[in-house]
């Protein structure tokens, strides 16, 4: 009896060692709770979460470190649009072609170019052989056919049309290769270190090639003009009486909440790209994504950028471009005081849960004196973080101010006196 006890009692103390040996190593090769981070995606956050709780979710993918995203573009840069800084990228400064992207800097000089007067919206643009033979995405313009310079713009921007490119090229430039001069000009202006291009179009071509970095720049600058995304964010648009029905090529502008501007490109050398902008809740993001490899992936990419970028950061806003941010007092002017407006959004992008460390202040004089432009730089508003300073924003007066009289400024003068 004692002898059955005792084995007994062994058989007990084996099956605990075994328990306690093989346990942890049998827990260790089951299926994870929580499972590897996907792209982006905090660890735990499911479908479910985001779904019943999307702060905690924002939150959760904030805490990601930025090596966790992926993408399958060759390069790819987010950028914060406000102040130029890059958020997370890859490669970007790989020299890439960027198929019809490039338009983007052909929208760009025509945008200046209508800033400063040099050509106008209800300009009639003759079409030359040069332009009618160019091939690819086109709106079949024939040789000596006119257009006006809007409709060119727009078939530019929405249909991504090569002659309507080329067409603008050489009316602004008065040739092909005198534009292409001017962008790369331009580019160079920008600080563009790996760009360099050929044509206005994109077509194939030796030595015609940018960064996502560089083409991120260009986008941001380009945005500074209204005309630029108005013409950008057009859906659909019909030229030629509505005989012609042109139909935007960034489908983002219809599938992803705030993008209201950018461009597509496609060749086999290129592959897909897209660089293109979006803003939620006065945050301004750029995404450019360059050579992914099937059909609509530069989509999928570019919409997997912004939500890494829109759950991590939120801006800090003190106005919008042209927001009245002060009256300043107008010495020897017709008028004795003058609105002062912010010449850019100011704002910028910072992790979410810090905009207390970030405030901001205007450098303005007490007085200005006359006689002032309208659109004139008369100050400077400065962001800053803690007592270090991130950005700076130009302020400019509201309204034009002619010089006074000597007699007003006398009459003033007396007033002042009596």
């Amino acid at each position: 009896m004692k002898r059955k006890n005792i084995c007994a009692i062994i058989m007990v103390l084996i099956l605990v060692l075994i328990v306690t040996v093989t346990g942890p190593a049998l827990a260790a090769t089951g299926t994870p709770t929580t499972g590897a981070v996907p792209n982006g995606t905090a660890p735990g956050v499911t479908q479910a979460t985001i779904e019943q709780n999307p702060g905690a979710a924002r939150k959760a993918a904030a805490e990601v470190p930025a090596a966790t995203m992926e993408t399958t573009a060759e390069a790819a840069v987010l950028m914060d649009a406000a102040t130029g800084k890059v958020l997370w990228s890859k490669e970007q400064d790989k020299e890439l072609p960027m198929a019809s992207v490039t338009k983007i800097m052909t929208m760009l000089l025509a945008c200046e170019a209508l800033d400063q007067g040099k050509i106008s919206l209800k300009d009639r643009v003759t079409v030359s052989e040069n332009a009618w033979s160019m091939g690819g995405s086109q709106i079949y313009l024939e040789p000596g056919e006119e257009m006006g310079m809007e409709d060119m713009l727009i078939s530019v921007a929405v249909g991504s049309a090569n002659d309507a490119s080329v067409a603008v090229a050489e009316h602004i430039a008065g040739s092909e290769e005198a534009f292409v001069e001017m962008m790369n000009n331009r580019a160079k202006e920008l600080g563009c270190r790996h760009t360099r291009f050929a044509n206005p179009t994109g077509l194939p071509a030796e030595n015609h090639y940018t960064s996502a970095h560089d083409m991120a720049i260009i986008l941001r600058q380009a945005l500074t003009y209204p005309q630029f995304t108005k013409i950008s964010s057009i859906y659909r648009y019909d030229i030629r009486g509505g005989d012609f029905v042109l139909w935007n090529t960034n489908k983002l502008l219809k599938w992803y909440e705030g993008v209201d501007a950018g461009k597509t490109g496609w060749t086999n050398e290129a592959k897909y790209c897209l660089a293109a902008t979006a803003k939620r809740d006065g945050l301004r993001l750029i995404s450019v994504v360059l050579g992914t490899p099937e059909p609509r992936s530069h989509f999928r990419e570019t919409i997997k950028i912004f939500n890494y970028g829109f759950a991590r950061y939120e801006a800090v806003h003190f106005a919008q471009r042209g927001e009245r941010i002060k009256i300043v007092n107008v010495s020897k002017g017709t008028i004795d005081q003058v609105g002062v407006i912010a010449g850019a959004d100011i704002a910028m992008a910072v992790p979410r849960g810090q905009k207390q460390n970030y405030k901001g202040k205007a450098l303005l004089p007490e007085e200005i004196i006359a006689p002032l432009n309208k659109g004139q730089k008369v100050g400077e508003f400065v962001l800053l973080e803690g007592e270090k300073e991130v950005q700076r924003v130009p302020l400019l007066a509201q309204n034009q101010v002619g010089r006074a009289s000597v007699f007003r400024q006398m009459h003033k003068a007396l007033d002042q006196v009596f």
